[in-house]
């Protein structure tokens, strides 16, 4: 399913995506995903990386992932996450998204979430303004991405700014029930 999805958003996705050697087909075969789940799953037992895979409903959708976790005094993590293109603007990754920081400032015991974005991606820009993170920095030629240093919007939020109330109560709505689901019940 990881597969498929992501193949089918290459032109949705493509844009966003580090800069690999590899063709897209190649880096996201059904055969790609094996190593890539164990890296995942051995960031994750390192504690150095929360890795997500987004559903909506009981349907695979994308994933998000936790990464760059520091404790100590820094207590910080940066999250960064992708979503089917077909089902973008439905909330889900703005939810997805507050879940997680609710999840890193609570079980995870983190200070400071980060979200870095590319200054042209609308959709990306959408959800931390949903959410209310705010701008905090601007990084020039940050990340090598879809060929070049590309430059990027730094965006965070810290556990006082949400005043103990949780990161889901920001958003103004839930995502609706997908029809699949509602049609079974």
């Amino acid at each position: 399913m990881w597969s498929e999805i992501r193949l089918r958003n290459e032109k949705w996705l493509e844009p966003w995506e580090p800069t690999s050697p590899h063709s897209w087909a190649e880096r996201n075969a059904v055969g790609a995903w094996p190593a890539l789940h164990s890296a995942l799953r051995s960031a994750g037992r390192k504690g150095t990386m929360l890795p997500f895979m987004i559903t909506y409903g009981t349907r695979l959708v994308g994933q998000l992932n936790v990464a760059n976790i520091v404790h100590g005094a820094l207590r910080s993590c940066t999250v960064g996450y992708w979503l089917d293109g077909a089902l973008a603007g439905r909330n889900i990754t703005p939810t997805a998204l507050a879940l997680a920081i609710d999840h890193c400032f609570g079980a995870v015991g983190l200070h400071r979430v980060e979200v870095d974005i590319r200054p042209e991606n609308a959709a990306s820009l959408r959800v931390v303004a949903k959410l209310g993170l705010r701008r905090e920095g601007f990084y020039e030629r940050f990340l090598d991405i879809d060929g070049a240093w590309r430059d990027h919007l730094a965006f965070a939020i810290t556990v006082e700014e949400l005043d103990g109330h949780s990161m889901l109560s920001r958003l103004a709505a839930l995502p609706p029930q997908p029809a699949w689901r509602a049609n079974r019940a």
